[in-house]
């Protein structure tokens, strides 16, 4: 029979934290024991995993947070962070505006850009050549999606993104050493090179760090999820600057700019 304190007990089940009195285990392992001897990406890949990375696959991982971390005040969510910070709100609320702003279009891409890579080793496992598969994985994707391939071109980075070779040099790195296979490097490149073959089209950020979070096994939509944990050490440093700097009420344009009033045509 149930009793009432096993239903209030059985309301929420967690296998990531064992917490009473005097315990805090996560998935099994004493925080005592975590503190000082496992780095902030092994604990993000054993919360959200279960088990613990290989230094490896840890610093492949925090490779792909570090690449992520800002991209500027004209970025939405940094300049949201930005604006809210001049409103009198806190550092927290500050950042949970700027959070809120990684969506499908600013913050997704990397999600959308797994699942493309995700859907291109399938038809490969499936039997198609590598360069079969990702024309048609593209010619799907431009079906459902429409032209825009997430994970590839930068309205500022032209042909190349920074960011995207050095991440794909670690990945390679990473495979030589037997951390990773490899296997969605080789799908990556070979999206940029079908996608390049009339004018160079960059890989960014979301298409290499799509490659990484591809490459140790994380399921697409945590890659949105990784994004949002990298890019809110942006978020923070852009909300905390700006409280140091002042200003009220800074909103998207300066007060000498109004925008332009379009009468209603009837």
């Amino acid at each position: 029979m149930t009793t009432d304190a096993d239903a209030i007990r059985h309301w929420w089940r967690t296998s990531i934290i064992d917490m009473s009195p005097g315990k805090i285990a996560f998935r099994g392992h004493p925080i005592q024991d975590l503190i000082g001897n496992v780095s902030f990406p092994q604990m993000i890949w054993l919360m959200t995993r279960g088990d613990l990375p290989t230094a490896d696959q840890a610093a492949l991982l925090e490779a792909a947070l570090v690449a992520g971390v800002d991209h500027g005040p004209q970025a939405p969510s940094i300049a949201a962070a930005r604006m809210a910070a001049t409103c009198g709100v806190g550092l927290n609320n500050a950042m949970a505006n700027g959070v809120n702003m990684l969506g499908d279009v600013h913050g997704g891409a990397g999600e959308q850009c797994a699942e493309l890579y995700y859907d291109i080793a399938e038809r490969m496992d499936a039997g198609a050549t590598l360069a079969d598969a990702t024309q048609n994985g593209l010619d799907a994707w431009r079906a459902t999606y429409g032209k825009i391939i997430s994970g590839f071109g930068h309205r500022f980075h032209k042909p190349v993104d920074p960011r995207a070779p050095r991440l794909m040099e670690i990945v390679r790195e990473a495979a030589g050493l037997g951390a990773v296979g490899g296997r969605y490097a080789d799908i990556g490149e070979a999206v940029q090179a079908n996608l390049s073959q009339k004018r160079p089209i960059a890989m960014n950020i979301d298409g290499a760090t799509a490659v990484i979070f591809c490459e140790l096994g994380f399921p697409a939509p945590l890659s949105r999820g990784l994004f949002c944990l990298s890019r809110s050490v942006g978020i923070l440093s852009h909300a905390w600057e700006q409280m140091q700097q002042g200003g009220r009420n800074k909103g998207p344009m300066p007060p000498a700019y109004l925008p332009l009033y379009e009468p209603t045509q009837i």
